[in-house]
């Protein structure tokens, strides 16, 4: 079983290439976190400024540490959760 996090981050009008870049810097290191098995963002042309994120994890402590990694601090609370009209997140478990 693996913890399965979605995510939408919705950037306000003219920030969305800062929620973009902050994107493109967290995505390397949260890949390399220890119980990360899957970390990926991805933009739809039809919905500009509306980033969806897919990650996965061995399990929710390896969620919560990535919540509170230091490059997590930097890009996502530093930079592109200021900047967000909204944020959305689920949560999941796989089956089998």
């Amino acid at each position: 079983m693996a913890y399965v996090v979605t995510a939408i981050w919705t950037a306000q009008p003219g920030q969305e290439d800062v929620v973009r870049d902050a994107i493109e810097k967290l995505t390397p290191p949260s890949r390399q976190e220890p119980g990360n098995r899957f970390y990926q963002a991805y933009e739809s042309p039809e919905e500009p400024g509306v980033f969806r994120l897919f990650e996965i994890y061995d399990d929710e402590a390896a969620y919560q540490a990535h919540g509170a990694s230091e490059h997590f601090a930097e890009y996502g609370h530093g930079r592109a959760i200021p900047v967000l009209a909204k944020r959305e997140r689920a949560f999941y478990e796989t089956i089998g």
